[in-house]
């Protein structure tokens, strides 16, 4: 099993120093570089300071620059907030200026508060259909002169300028939950990431269960990448691990908030919602997050990552932004590679066949 890092630029209140949140981010990219991870991805959100991430090219163009091997990625791509032939040079040219290290994640966007501002109003759960017209597209565009005439997309013949390094294209990576997106993703060749949010174990084995499902339903289709996120963070004591669940917590009122349209956003920053009075509360307990999470001590860590890894997950997505503080992110990451890494180097080993 391979690992992968999020890490976004966050703030959860105005005193902190944009200009440390950043360079923060960028050490955490290479200190994974550096302790072996595959890949670190980029979100794209709008408008709001919890992400900050108006567009995951110019981030990993950023981090391009600043290492020489991590594979860079969008998380994903918001399909209905681009254009095609836009998307495909503005991918193509960070393949080319990262010596072909794209990993080219697209799906249908989150948040109907981002869809109400850069969509028009669009129903975030239309969003999938401007994905699965997207991507044929960029796919012709990367190969050549291409004229698209569809539901939501039409122009004469054009192409990518500057085409992609990877050939035929760079690896494509799309966000599913639902089965219809895991077919699809299988029948087109895309690797899959999976976040079951705060939820249990269970709710990955669903998800490796529709993917399993897919494989079956094309055996013709070369088996992709299957992946799954977490929010983590490996402790050194259990204070630590209670900390790490608390800023959590604060976390998760802001994103349920966007992620259900729940309350306001004031200069960016969002309002906190009462997750004890959401009907998923029970998702919320300090017991129930530090079970369901990757939190603990590097033994716990290691204990929970080896179910993910039976299961036959490809790669684990270590998420280190939910609130936690810069010198306990980097901490957490630290130990994580120091600690918990060399438990699966084995594995790391066969998959790349050293």
């Amino acid at each position: 099993m391979k690992f992968q890092l999020v890490i976004n630029m966050e703030r959860m209140q105005p005193d902190i120093s944009m200009d440390e949140v950043m360079r923060h981010n960028l050490k955490m990219v290479q200190v994974a570089e550096e302790g072996g991870f595959e890949s670190v991805w980029a979100a794209e959100h709008h408008a709001l300071e919890m992400t900050i991430a108006p567009n995951p090219f110019q981030i990993l163009t950023w981090f391009a620059a600043h290492t020489s091997r991590i594979r860079l990625g969008t998380a994903v791509v918001v399909a209905p907030y681009w254009h095609p032939i836009n998307l495909a040079g503005e991918a193509a040219l960070l393949d080319l200026y990262s010596g072909g290290r794209l990993e080219f994640g697209i799906g249908s966007g989150a948040y109907q508060r981002e869809f109400d501002r850069m969509a028009g109003g669009l129903k975030q759960t239309e969003g999938y259909k401007y994905a699965h017209e997207m991507l044929p597209a960029v796919k012709a565009l990367w190969q050549g002169d291409y004229e698209h005439d569809g539901t939501y997309w039409k122009f004469p013949a054009a192409t990518s300028v500057p085409k992609p390094v990877q050939e035929p294209h760079p690896p494509i990576w799309v966000a599913a939950r639902a089965p219809i997106t895991f077919d699809w993703a299988v029948a087109n060749e895309c690797n899959i990431m999976t976040w079951a949010l705060t939820r249990p174990f269970s709710e990955v084995e669903t998800y490796k269960q529709r993917f399993d499902d897919a494989l079956a339903k094309h055996p013709e289709a070369q088996r992709p990448q299957f992946t799954t996120m977490r929010y983590s963070a490996v402790c050194a004591s259990d204070d630590q691990v209670t900390a790490a669940v608390d800023a959590c917590i604060g976390q998760l009122g802001r994103f349920q908030n966007l992620f259900k349209n729940l309350g306001g956003v004031n200069n960016g920053f969002p309002e906190v919602v009462d997750l004890g009075e959401l009907s998923s509360r029970q998702e919320f307990s300090r017991d129930t997050l530090r079970e369901n999470l990757v939190f603990g001590t590097p033994d716990e860590v290691i204990s929970k990552l080896k179910r993910y890894q039976a299961l036959g997950v490809d790669q684990f997505t270590y998420c280190a932004s939910y609130g936690l503080g810069i010198p306990q992110q980097q901490q957490s990451l630290e130990l994580f590679i120091k600690e918990v890494m060399p438990a699966f180097e084995d594995s790391q080993s066969q998959a790349t066949g050293s």
